[in-house]
């Protein structure tokens, strides 16, 4: 564990032991108390098209802590990349509010004798979009571009019999002749690989990138923190705010640090599905649909008593929101937080998105910010030394 300190924080006995470096004092804070303006879309737009796949997610969060700085008292890491912004570390009573940072990618698995790359998923990479993307390949030498290729359409046989993309026949191709000549420009078996697509705003409100799952959640719980500060709300309860990573291969970062932080409360934000798009059936996956609000979540791993605080402040606060059960796991990091440390009380809110797991992940702005306005007055709703037990 390594520990950052920021300008007015005193020693913490939550913090850990590990090497204790002064932060930087942030030249400026802002006084707006709106989630959303015009420093927070830079941020988020700065956020969303740095790369960040699973495994690889230090310089994002880096830029993530950069940008949280001035609101928190100081930071936490660990040895995986998982960063921490706390607020009053020296409380007992511990509330996490929890994104991850990482996206889906690939890795470079085999490369032919005539120069062409192989890939095998670092995540749940989709091998249905991939034929005719642009990739970057990250090598020691910087970065390397290529392409996803594909058979012209005059070339593939019709009908029935023909191929679509499967994982064992997408290939990348880089320009390059032979296996040599790959090696050469810095690429090896194991080399990651990611989208370049970078973000933009589809009819002034929707929130089109790659990696919006869930670069999303760490830009909204960062908002939490600015907005407690620019409001000048105080808590009495000490506040983490967790940016955890490699939940896209099984939830491992939040597993580590919910051993590390041992919480009393949980609230984890992720994305769930639009279901109004073409083939999807709302019967099977929930009726939810961007621009209607967070997606409230029910399921095991979810506590039923703090559930429901989320649905009083939503209701109090005139926040529309949206339902979804999930059958044995939510498979988010909820599942994580929950089931740690004999039990923490953990609850879900979703942001609805479209075309997850694509590079053109589309949200409503509107959903972005009743996210963080739900999350900011359940926070102010909390009381130290709430259990949320079921037999009180």
């Amino acid at each position: 564990m390594s520990k950052t300190t920021g300008k007015n924080a005193g020693s913490s006995k939550n913090a850990g032991a590990g090497k204790n470096t002064k932060a930087k004092t942030p030249k400026r804070t802002r006084s707006g108390g709106k989630p959303l303006d015009d420093q927070a879309m830079a941020f988020l737009e700065r956020y969303l098209n740095n790369a960040s796949p699973t495994g690889y997610e230090w310089e994002g969060q880096k830029l993530w802590m950069e940008y949280l700085r001035p609101y928190v008292d100081e930071f936490i890491t660990d040895t995986y990349g998982t960063a921490v912004g706390v607020i009053n570390p020296d409380a007992e009573y511990k509330v996490v509010i929890e994104g991850h940072a990482d996206e889906i990618s690939w890795y470079v698995n085999y490369i032919t004798d005539n120069g062409l790359i192989y890939v095998i998923r670092n995540g749940g990479s989709d091998h249905q979009i991939a034929p005719s993307k642009r990739v970057n390949i990250h090598t020691d030498n910087g970065i390397v571009p290529g392409v996803f290729g594909w058979p012209a359409i005059h070339t593939r046989r019709q009908g029935p019999q023909e191929k679509p993309p499967e994982l064992d026949n997408i290939f990348i191709d880089v320009g390059a002749s032979t296996k040599d000549e790959v090696e050469a420009l810095g690429v090896h078996v194991g080399c990651v690989i990611t989208y370049p697509d970078e973000f933009f705003v589809l009819n002034g409100d929707k929130l089109v990138c790659r990696a919006i799952d869930n670069r999303i959640g760490g830009f909204m719980i960062a908002e939490v923190a600015r907005l407690l500060k620019a409001r000048k709300q105080t808590l009495d309860f000490g506040l983490y705010i967790v940016n955890a990573v490699q939940e896209e291969v099984g939830l491992r970062g939040a597993e580590m640090i919910a051993e590390r932080l041992k919480p009393n409360v949980a609230i984890v934000t992720d994305v769930s599905h639009d279901t109004s798009t073409p083939m999807i059936e709302p019967k099977r996956e929930g009726a939810n649909k961007i621009g209607d609000g967070p997606v409230i979540c029910y399921a095991p791993a979810i506590q039923n008593k703090l559930r429901e605080r989320l649905i009083q402040v939503a209701n109090a606060q005139k926040i529309p929101f949206q339902r979804l059960p999930r059958s044995r796991a939510t498979g988010t990091d909820t599942d994580a937080f929950a089931y740690s440390n004999s039990g923490v009380a953990s609850a879900l809110i979703s942001l609805p998105l479209r075309y997850m797991h694509t590079t053109v992940e589309m949200v409503h702005k509107q959903d972005v910010e009743h996210v963080i306005e739900l999350i900011y007055h359940t926070l102010l709703d909390i009381k130290p030394g709430e259990t949320f037990s079921y037999f009180e």
